[in-house]
């Protein structure tokens, strides 16, 4: 019995060994280092040379295109996996071909790969590990296939130079600092699955304008759109419950600000730091208990809140400082008739007076003096 499980033992000794099990030269070249991912020996992940991943220093540089099959000893053996901190810290490694074979890139394995600029990902990848492209700061061309499920912590954590990200319909949560720090981020797409935007997950990405959060969120983490300075305006929907502490954090582009009707909790500091702020409109009739460190401007805003709310709202704490409490009916889509135009002040979020409507939310005080919330599509 114990000559057979020292057989076993020997067996599966390449399963966890930490140096690579083979390495094999590419047709144009380039050697990659391989552990085996089973005791068959037939499946493959991509690894670092030697036996820790700072043993040698810059082992891939240039362009590695990643097989999906390599043949080794005369057995063709699949590439699966890409994995931890198998390019940890290639500075010179510049892109990276990725197979249609590989399912799982794990954690750190893109890890401060400075000079990487772009990244092709085949079509199986279901999940990237915490970290994977973490400090690829030049890193420009990057798309998500919409086979992946599960985006790691800090996966592209100060990506600075991404300047469009697509976060697939397959995903259900944005986790901690995913995007954090992505400053050059201009363009964002956020899939219709996504249920929970976690802490910090785009802290300091300032280059966005704007955002559309789809109806499936159901919260908003601590710092997570903290310091996106370029941001505008931002429409919470009515599927979020809780936006958490500093969620739109010195967000000093700010102003206006919609928050649906299911919200029942909203962090110390989520909008504070936003001078200009001078709109806000709130969808739930029942005032949310919020402290006086929310909204810091809104002495000079005006709060639009839904018919028949507005008493509730000038007896609530801290709601009732804002410089105006205004009614507004926030049901359907109303259209307005050059009759209603002729009798009405039209104006946008930010208070901005109009000829006539524009394309989105617009604010109309009719002639009688009531006001209505109007979406044109």
């Amino acid at each position: 019995m114990k000559k057979l499980l020292l057989i076993l033992l020997t067996t599966l000794l390449p399963l966890v060994a930490s140096a690579h099990d083979i390495y094999v030269k590419n047709t144009d070249g380039v050697i990659i280092f391989y552990n085996y991912t089973s005791i068959f020996e037939d499946k493959l992940e991509v690894t670092f040379m030697g036996d820790s991943y700072d043993s040698y220093s810059n082992v891939y540089s240039g362009n590695v295109v990643i097989p999906e099959e390599v043949t080794y000893m005369s057995i063709p053996r699949r590439v699966i996996r890409i994995g931890e901190k198998a390019f940890y810290f290639c500075e010179n490694l510049t892109s990276v071909d990725i197979p249609n074979s590989v399912t799982m890139i794990y954690d750190n394995a893109f890890a401060y790969c400075s000079g990487l600029t772009s990244v092709t990902i085949g079509n199986s990848v279901t999940s990237i590990g915490e970290k994977a492209f973490y400090g690829c700061q030049n890193l420009t061309s990057f798309t998500i296939p919409s086979s992946v499920t599960s985006i790691g912590e800090n996966a592209f954590y100060n990506c600075k130079s991404l300047t469009s990200i697509t976060i697939p319909n397959g995903v259900t949560s944005i986790n901690n600092w995913t995007f954090g720090n992505c400053y050059g981020l201009t363009s964002l797409t956020i899939g219709n699955s996504v249920t929970k935007i976690g802490y910090d997950a785009f802290s300091g990405c300032s280059g966005l304008t704007s955002i559309n959060i789809p109806n499936s969120v159901t919260s908003i983490g601590n710092f997570a759109f903290s310091r996106c300075s370029g941001l505008t305006s931002v429409t919470i929907p009515n599927s979020v419950t809780s936006i958490g502490r500093d969620a739109f954090f010195r967000c000093s582009g700010l102003t206006s600000v919609t928050i649906g009707n299911s919200v029942t909790s909203i962090g110390e500091y989520a909008f504070q730091g936003c001078p200009d702020i001078t709109s806000v409109t709130i969808l739930n009739p029942i005032p949310v208990a919020i402290s006086e460190d929310v909204f810091s401007n809104r002495t000079n805003a005006t709060l639009y809140v839904p018919k028949g709310s507005k008493e509730s709202y000038e007896a609530a704490d801290y709601w009732k400082e804002f410089m105006e409490i205004v009614e507004i009916d926030p049901s359907g889509i109303d259209q307005i008739m050059s009759d209603g135009q002729n009798n009405a002040t039209i104006f946008t979020l930010d208070g901005k007076r109009m000829n006539k409507p524009q394309k989105g939310m617009n604010i109309i005080r009719m002639k009688d003096g009531t006001t209505r919330k109007v979406v044109v599509k």
